[in-house]
């Protein structure tokens, strides 16, 4: 009889739940594509209503915050895009981390596809609007809009696919659509950010100190990290850097294996068994010993995975079906009445639209390419060239990341109304162009084999 110690059931335990984790993550962006549609489309309807200026009229509603003399005032669109987002980039940089620890980019073998097909998905679909746009400065700075993919809706429409699409070509649009997050986080980093002052990257780095501090006397417990995360979100924004890259610094911080125990789970687990099983006989006077064992063993199970999952595991819904969904309401409503039709505008909506729809999937299928014809790396199992070009269409989905980054390259409305009515339109072209593709792929799939 094979005997397995503690340990090992303890690491299959951990495998399987980082395994759950990553059906969990999918599941969530899948369901959450959904609620992005409706908000994204509530925008619209709103924005383009007989109710069209109290849409703009709402969302700049100041909003105050008041600590003892010290009183913040800022619209409300500043609180949804600077700071909700900021937990948007938290998850992002949780999951980031997780990856390049134990997922798809942990190892030089597994990273080096999705890197390739990643890059070329950020560099042709950036040359494609700098071939329309580069005559003008002002137009010149969307170039970064068209690079990024939104998580939520492509894994979203290839959930409408079905299960018989293979889990490595779910995996590798996962990897994709991450590291082009990484890309835009370092686009946002380099390029949307000016005026830096060094004073603000002081107080960043305070409130950095102090989350290691924290991790280091061993605080598990999230909430307290809400201080130095704050600290590290007014650094950045005194700094002149984007808040929200604070999210994406803590979440990268954010450690990956578990807390020491400070008893084995599974003599937690086996303690209050027993209890249990003799609860009959414990006297009421008794309950609390038996209550203070059950939290034990909560926390035992708490414990058991690391914050980088625990944490994100919890927020990412909050994120996937608050944060994002208002965002959308709150960023997605362009006015098509009356729509700018100057030779400007109409150059960044057809070079942000050419550049998603075309650009995505010639650069991931084109990098892909050179990646496998010079032996860099190989297909992963059940990946194929179709899966491929699914994958290509499927990162055209733009939207959340792509008007964000439209928001901050673009101030003047006329140019910022073009560059969201270019990330909508391509958006909806690549999805409908990904699903078409896809129950193609699908019937090639199902076909019997000769």
């Amino acid at each position: 009889m094979v005997q397995v110690s503690r340990r090992e059931v303890s690491r299959i335990s951990l495998a399987e739940r980082a395994l759950l984790t990553l059906q969990r993550f999918l599941h969530v962006e899948a369901n959450s594509g959904v609620v992005l549609l409706l908000a994204a489309a509530a925008a619209l309807i709103w924005a383009n209503s007989p109710f069209a200026a109290s849409y703009q009229a709402f969302w700049h509603l100041p909003l105050s915050i008041e600590l003892g003399d010290i009183i913040v005032s800022r619209s409300l669109h500043f609180w949804i895009n600077d700071g909700l987002m900021t937990v948007f980039f938290l998850v992002v940089g949780m999951e980031i981390r997780r990856e390049i620890h134990e997922g798809a980019l942990s190892t030089t073998d597994q990273a080096i596809l999705p890197v390739a097909a990643a890059a070329g998905g950020v560099i042709v679909p950036a040359l494609i609007y700098l071939s329309l746009n580069a005559g003008d400065p002002a137009q010149a700075r969307g170039w970064a809009v068209p690079t990024a993919t939104d998580i939520a809706f492509a894994v979203g429409v290839l959930a409408l696919l079905g299960r018989s699409i293979p889990v490595n070509v779910r995996i590798f649009l996962l990897a994709l659509a991450i590291i082009d997050d990484v890309i835009a986080v370092l686009i946002i980093a380099f390029f949307y950010s000016g005026g830096l002052q060094f004073g603000g990257f002081i107080v960043a780095a305070l409130g950095i100190l102090i989350a290691l501090g924290f991790q280091r006397i061993g605080i598990g417990s999230a909430f307290p990290y809400v201080l130095p995360g704050a600290v590290v979100w007014s650094g950045f924004l005194i700094a002149g850097a984007h808040p929200t890259l604070a999210g994406v610094v803590l979440g990268l911080m954010t450690p990956v294996r578990p807390s020491p125990f400070r008893e084995d789970p599974l003599d937690v687990l086996s303690r209050v068994s027993q209890e249990l099983r003799v609860s009959d006989a414990i006297d009421r006077k008794d309950s609390k010993s038996l209550e203070t064992s059950l939290r034990d063993l909560k926390l035992a199970r708490r414990e058991m995975l690391p914050p980088v999952v625990r944490v994100q595991a919890s927020l990412h819904p909050w994120v996937a079906y608050s944060v994002m969904p208002l965002f959308a309401l709150a960023n997605a409503g362009v006015t098509l009445t009356g729509f700018d039709s100057s030779e400007a505008a109409q150059s960044v909506t057809l070079g942000i639209g050419l550049a998603l729809v075309v650009g995505k999937p010639i650069g991931i299928v084109g990098a892909t390419w050179l990646a496998i014809r010079f032996g860099w790396c190989r297909f992963p199992s059940g990946v194929s060239w179709a899966g491929v070009l699914l994958v290509g269409l499927l990162a055209g989905i733009g939207f959340t990341m792509s008007i964000f980054i439209a928001m901050l390259g673009f101030t003047e409305g006329a140019l910022l109304n073009a560059a969201k009515l270019g990330v909508l339109a391509g958006s909806v072209v690549a999805a409908a162009l990904g699903l078409s593709w896809g129950a193609i792929y699908k019937f090639r799939l199902q076909e019997p084999r000769q």
